[in-house]
């Protein structure tokens, strides 16, 4: 097992746990153009990928997930697991402007 594949595990294993998610995250999922619910965001964390990871970031280790939500969106889930849960930083629908088509690398602007 890779330390993605690991870091993946600890993540999901934290999930099962318990979800806190941060007053942004609930704001960002929450916006008329988003709309992104809970399962959508439990879809991501157990079925989609780890596609950035950012091991010194200042509120603790975190990675950026993708995967699709409840109706096959796109969806981007920033997150960090802690001792007894895993925390949502912020989840987001990425758009071709910013990702290239298939969200996974960021476009160059």
């Amino acid at each position: 097992m890779d330390v993605n594949e690991r870091y993946l595990s600890l993540v999901r294993e934290k999930a099962k746990r318990k979800i806190l998610f941060v007053p942004h995250a609930l704001r960002q999922m929450s916006r008329a153009d988003r709309m992104i619910t809970v399962s959508d965001v439990r879809k991501v964390i157990f079925e989609g990928e780890i596609i950035e990871d950012y091991p010194r970031d200042k509120r603790g280790h975190s990675c950026l997930m993708l995967g699709t939500g409840m109706d096959g969106r796109a969806i981007h889930v920033v997150c960090s697991p802690k001792d007894e849960y895993l925390v949502i930083i912020t989840a987001y629908l990425p758009t071709e402007h910013e990702w290239g088509q298939d969200f996974r690398v960021r476009r160059k602007n």
